[in-house]
């Protein structure tokens, strides 16, 4: 049957990953009831559970069952038990049972940059500009692992706001490898594949020709880090006529005070001005429409640091 050959398959990918029983995987989200859903990740339902051992976990069920998923599920499996960073969600164990494909994670219960800057956070729990800084360099630090440290190298494909997730204590975790690829070993080769990242992240020459580069991770990086320094969304419909594109909208006031203070997000307050510059400067560097243009996540995060 299917379910043994995708359990035989994937035995050698566990790595460090505990295998759970689909019994234990139901009692842990009350039977995937409707009120423990988390979330919608690429490929699959996320549900919050409880594990025996009272550890809360957030269970990504893979809902497609055609040929495609299982590849993905694989492969997810496989990467995600090699990869091993504070910046990364931290997969602990999978469940392959009869049709169900499970994915267990961590579970990282502030929300996420998305929620916080334009979701139900937003309101309540609203990010300052030493928070943003915080996320800005941690969530590079998780990319530059992916692409520069880990084995075999990794390009995210689907990095967005609502794939970094937030801790307590707003240390972020980059999630959702449902996308992942695999880098080959020439960082300037490029992968031919279909073009399934999210509208308003994906970089030009990944929409245009489905080639990905590590560098096209840098371009949604980039879409990210104006997120958090403008507040404003990715697409936005709601905005005035030629601002409903974020990356259109704030390339040009990105190189001069005047530009960036129509930028800034006016939710901050008292953001040093020289600060701002740097980081200014860095996200024109990740969103540059020639490749060649943008910088390695590595120097991303030691520009970062600098600020």
């Amino acid at each position: 049957s299917t379910s043994i050959s995708y359990a035989s398959s994937f035995t050698p990918y566990t790595g460090s990953a505990k295998t759970f029983t689909l019994l234990e995987i139901e009692r842990a989200t009350n039977g995937f009831k409707t009120q423990n859903i988390i979330g919608e990740g690429g490929f699959g339902r996320v549900y919050h559970g409880i594990l025996d051992d009272n550890t809360r976990v957030a269970v990504k069920v893979l809902t497609r069952d055609d040929h495609q998923g299982g590849r993905e599920f694989a492969a997810e499996v496989e990467m995600l038990s090699r990869l091993h960073h504070r910046n990364l969600v931290k997969l602990l164990g999978i469940c392959i049972e009869e049709h169900t494909r499970c994915l267990v994670f961590e579970l990282i219960s502030n929300g996420s940059v998305e929620s916080h800057l334009h979701g139900i956070d937003q309101e309540t729990s609203p990010l300052d500009w030493e928070t943003r800084l915080k996320i800005a360099l941690g969530a590079a630090r998780g990319l530059a692992y992916l692409h520069e440290d880990s084995n075999p190298r990794v390009i995210h494909r689907d990095f967005k706001a609502s794939n970094i997730l937030l801790e307590e204590d707003f240390t972020p975790k980059v999630s959702d490898f449902g996308l992942a690829k695999a880098a080959s070993d020439e960082m300037s080769t490029h992968i031919s594949t279909r073009v399934m990242g999210t509208f308003g992240y994906v970089a030009p020459e990944y929409a245009m020709t489905g080639h990905l580069l590590v560098k096209s991770d840098v371009y949604s990086y980039g879409v990210v880090l104006l997120e958090l320094l403008s507040g404003r969304k990715p697409v936005d419909m709601s905005q005035p006529p030629g601002q409903e594109n974020l990356v259109t909208w704030a390339r040009p006031l990105l190189n001069s005070k005047e530009g960036l203070e129509i930028l800034v997000d006016p939710a901050l307050n008292n953001v040093p001005f020289d600060n701002l510059v740097r980081v200014a400067a860095i996200a024109s560097m990740c969103v540059q429409p020639d490749v060649s243009h943008r910088p390695l996540m590595g120097e991303v995060v030691q520009a970062l640091k600098l600020v």
